[in-house]
């Protein structure tokens, strides 16, 4: 048996990857396929032969990229948290769901729970098996696919159910109208981003649009379902960082979480109003060219 790759990262590297996870998990291009694409571009081999190591340390560094994009998230809704959680607990007393926040708990709860337990039962065989450059680049450009047929099923249900009571002033649906059954759908799809290459925003945000939200909405729906499966992935594995695995590693581990922390609050900021008035077009573009690139960089080299 080989001996595990025990990672060793240089601060400009931590500081690269700290700053790409806090951007690329929540823009819808994958960060997971980026930070398996980008070591392997940059000549960082180490990393890349750590990536697919079972028992490599580069497992522990991951866990506290993912607490950081999750602290990021919670600070960004910090006031919609406290609603949402505050309504959960009244719905527990009063045995009933009556206001928008009180749906909205349970939808996220109902749409948490598929992504969770696929997530536990197959994160780490497919992290091992698919943490790769070429499987990665194959995927990405299967995600820009994706972010750009979500467009064609926007304006196809945008023309299905027009004048109904639960739509916006912009025609999209509103977020707690969906019943139980399309959040548990949505969480589905979330459980995707297990893959290097898929995006958890980018495949949520499509099963939002498919089901008549508008970009504002399916947005925000994915970023609040995905923070208590991106804070639990990473508390749940602390022990990855505090064990043998995280030796020479924690100093920049804590240094990237930080980092991933602002960058994602700082996405997420951009985010939420781009999606005021734009589209996951540019997005796709932009997956189905990287991909294609690293595609043929990979097997050229």
């Amino acid at each position: 048996m080989a001996a595990p790759v025990h990672l060793h990262l240089s601060w400009f590297q931590t500081v690269v990857l700290g700053v790409l996870q806090g951007v690329s998990e929540l823009f819808p291009v994958s960060s997971l396929g980026h930070v398996v694409l980008l070591p392997s571009l940059f000549g960082w081999h180490q990393v890349v032969a750590a990536q697919s190591d079972p028992e490599s340390s580069w497992l522990a560094f991951v866990v506290m990229l993912h607490v950081g994009s999750a602290l990021g998230l919670l600070v960004y809704f910090w006031r919609d948290w406290v609603a949402i959680v505050t309504a959960w607990l009244r719905t527990l007393v009063t045995r009933r769901i009556e206001t928008p926040n009180e749906r909205l708990a349970w939808l996220i709860i109902v749409g948490t729970i598929p992504a969770g337990v696929i997530g536990l039962v197959f994160e780490h065989p497919l992290r091992v098996a698919l943490a790769k450059p070429e499987a990665a680049a194959l995927f990405l450009i299967l995600n820009g696919g994706i972010l750009l047929g979500a467009e064609r099923l926007r304006r196809r249900s945008e023309g299905a159910a027009p004048g109904r009571r639960d739509t916006k002033a912009d025609g999209g649906r509103r977020l707690e109208s969906l019943q139980y059954r399309e959040a548990g759908i949505v969480g589905v799809a979330q459980s995707t981003a297990l893959i290097a290459g898929i995006s958890r925003e980018g495949v949520c945000m499509t099963a939002g649009l498919a089901r008549g939200l508008d970009h504002e909405d399916s947005a925000r729906f994915a970023f609040l379902l995905a923070t208590p499966v991106i804070l639990a992935a990473g508390v749940l594995k602390i022990s990855d960082l505090t064990g043998p695995l995280g030796n020479g590693l924690r100093p920049q581990a804590l240094v990237a979480m930080v980092i991933t922390g602002v960058t994602a609050l700082l996405s997420v900021r951009f985010l939420m109003r781009y999606f005021k008035t734009r589209t996951l077009t540019p997005f796709g573009i932009y997956c189905v060219a990287f991909g294609a690139f690293m595609a043929i960089y990979i097997a050229l080299r």
